[in-house]
């Protein structure tokens, strides 16, 4: 009896082993996904993605070593796991050289020699396992597990696998020295602590201690387990570090969006994972079938409770953890982001209200028109239009104008009644005040049948729905022209924030960038003397930073330099693949025939199909495009700088 207890409690451990390990496996790839989602484009970043995908192949193959597997298979899983192993010390070193690139500490090329060096050492590595010289024979029977014998070529790479660790440790070391603020030494010490795990829970100890292992293996799958733990916690610790680099997000920003992808992704999975294998396992202990009806139901149910639970809690645990004393301004942008109605939910609800009109009015046809300065304009129409042609809304502009007052004074416009719609006045308004004009109501109206009472009062009640809409729609127009002005200068300082995180070296006195709108221009003007003339050689472009690093390619020329950004401009603007003349290449082309090719306008347009106007629209959308991309680049240079 006493046997079968301690067997029982040594497949539990060994369950509870296999979990944790699938659970790595799971967070790693989850992870892996987020750093090419979110920060590709850093150096550190993709070289921690190796990491993971090293993680990945390692874990995902012990995983699936089950009993249910053949000798064969098992076998062939060591093997691949190797496939991960043989990149990590390349992988790490490649990290430690970034993070002292992020750092402020530049490689004078002695470093860049070395990781790649290592890359290649690694890839050697690999070409020995396929030849089977790097790992021995399989041992089916090993206890405490399989396992696969070590050679000569094992103890080499184990050198080098240490020996490039500690390398990379010491440049860890010299990046946490270089940190001058103390979230950035905080986060390289996360990054430090994080990236031991994977290094030290990464590599099979089995080869040298089976011996040991087998003589204890309490002790051996108590300390895979204790590790195991150790690696997932410590995983997720290295990936919140590496996820502020190469990013521009607030930090509230960047945590709340990983705790999210690793809820919905790691923690869910892994939840899953678990149940299924606990209702598997008590399905045979139970003397049923280890695949059983409750599998899948308990798998649904799980995730869908987990995926519940996050979307309810995300915005309460949101809000305490990383709002912090910014609360009360984030909850307003919040309620700002999900109450606020775009333009096409006002002219939906526009149309809802005319829809009201017309029915309760019988009327064949009405409209709203919104007043924008001293100009108006339809907003939204709704039955026939052509009794509308027949007039001309300034006419009604100019009668409502006529109509001061603060009451309800309607009138007749044609074939409409013309309701004038004003602002609400406020409560501490003077009496006299002639509340401002936003827009017209018309309702197509029938000569044999008058305006009664009921009518008129049920129709104002509308008039002011509508005015409801108006309103917002006038603010909402402030709040997003004020948007527009400002995110230039949002972009720019989240690109300061992000470099001053890890390197407080950034040149925070960098000159101020052009606006958009006069780059554009410039852009415009630069490529229609693209091969020469005045809007060249005279554009204020030239004294962009990124075009005088240029000059020094083109020996000075600063002509050629610019001539050169545009051309790199144009290029991002063109998509992936052999070019067409489809509608997903249509700025590439404008740009190309117009610009670079010097074609006449009708030529291009009578090339793309297009009507001359329609060129001009999209020509403009494409020089925008430029733009933009050399605003980019220019911004990158000053930050660099």
């Amino acid at each position: 009896m006493f046997n079968g207890w301690t067997e029982s409690l040594l497949a539990g451990i060994q369950t509870v082993n296999q979990i944790l390990t699938a659970g790595i496996a799971i967070t790693a790839f989850s992870l892996f996904l987020y750093a090419l989602s979110f920060n590709l484009r850093d150096r550190v970043a993709r070289s921690f993605a190796l990491i993971l995908l090293g993680v990945v192949i390692v874990f995902t193959t012990d995983a699936i070593q089950t009993r249910a597997v053949s000798d064969q298979i098992v076998e062939l899983l060591l093997q691949l796991q190797w496939v991960g192993i043989v990149f990590l010390p390349a992988a790490y070193l490649h990290l430690s050289d970034a993070l002292l690139v992020t750092a402020g500490r530049p490689s004078r090329g002695r470093r860049r020699v070395a990781v790649r060096l290592t890359y290649l050492l690694s890839a050697i590595f690999l070409l020995l396992l396929g030849m089977g010289y790097l790992l021995g024979d399989f041992v089916p029977d090993g206890q405490p597990a399989p396992h696969l014998e070590r050679t000569l070529w094992t103890d080499v790479f184990t050198i080098y696998y240490v020996g490039a660790m500690v390398w990379a440790w010491v440049n860890f070391a010299r990046a946490y020295g270089r940190m001058l603020t103390r979230s950035g030494r905080r986060r390289m010490f996360y990054l430090m602590a994080g990236a031991t795990a994977p290094a030290l829970g990464s590599y099979p100890f089995l080869l040298f201690g089976f011996n040991i292992a087998a003589q204890h293996p309490y002790l051996f799958w108590i300390a895979a387990t204790v590790i195991n733990l150790l690696v997932g916690a410590l995983v997720v610790v290295m990936a919140y570090a590496v996820a502020f680099f190469g990013v521009s997000w607030p930090d509230r920003v960047i945590k709340s969006r990983l705790v999210k992808w690793i809820m919905r992704g790691p923690v869910t999975a892994s939840a899953a994972l678990g149940v299924m294998t606990v209702v598997r396992r008590g399905g045979v202990l139970f003397g049923g079938e280890e695949y059983n009806a409750f599998v899948p139901l308990s798998v649904v149910a799980i995730v869908l409770l987990f995926e519940h639970a996050i979307t309810l809690t995300s915005p309460l645990w949101e809000r305490w953890l990383f709002f912090g004393r910014d609360r009360a301004e984030l909850t307003l942008l919040q309620n700002i982001e999900e109450r606020m109605l775009t333009r096409g939910d006002l002219q939906q609800f526009l149309e809802t209200v005319l829809a009201a009109v017309r029915d309760h009015m019988q009327s064949p046809a009405a409209f709203v028109a919104a007043l924008d300065g001293e100009e108006l304009s339809l907003i939204v129409s709704a039955g026939n239009r052509n009794l509308l042609e027949q007039e001309t809304l300034d006419e009604a502009l100019h009668e409502a104008g006529r109509e001061n007052g603060n009451g309800r004074h309607e009138f007749i416009w044609g074939d409409f009644w013309i309701l004038p719609i004003r602002k609400r006045m406020r409560a501490d308004s003077d009496a006299d005040e002639v509340p401002a004009l936003l827009g017209l109501l018309g309702v197509a109206r029938r000569s044999d049948k008058p305006l009664d009472s009921d009518q008129r009062d049920s129709l104002w009640l509308l008039a002011e729905r509508a005015g409801l809409a108006l309103e917002d729609r006038q603010l909402q127009g402030q709040l997003f022209r004020s948007l527009e002005t400002l995110q230039p200068k949002m972009d720019m300082l989240q690109r300061l924030r992000a470099f001053g995180r890890y390197d407080t070296r950034v040149n925070l006195l960098a000159e101020e960038l052009p606006p958009e709108s006069d780059l554009a221009n410039w852009v415009k003007d630069a490529l229609t003397h693209y091969w020469g003339g005045p809007k060249l050689t005279q554009s204020p472009l030239i004294k962009l930073q990124v075009v005088q690093e240029l000059a020094d390619d083109h020996e000075g020329n600063a002509a050629n330099a610019l001539r050169a950004l545009l051309r790199k401009a144009v290029d991002q603007v063109r998509p992936e693949g052999e070019r067409r003349f489809t509608s997903e290449w249509i700025l590439f082309n404008i740009l190309e025939m117009k610009f670079i090719e010097g074609r006449k306008v009708r030529e291009v347009a009578s090339r793309l199909a297009m009507s001359e106007a329609d060129l001009y629209r999209k020509q403009r959308v494409a020089v925008e495009a430029v733009a933009r991309a050399i605003l980019e680049m220019e911004s990158e240079k000053q930050l660099l700088r």
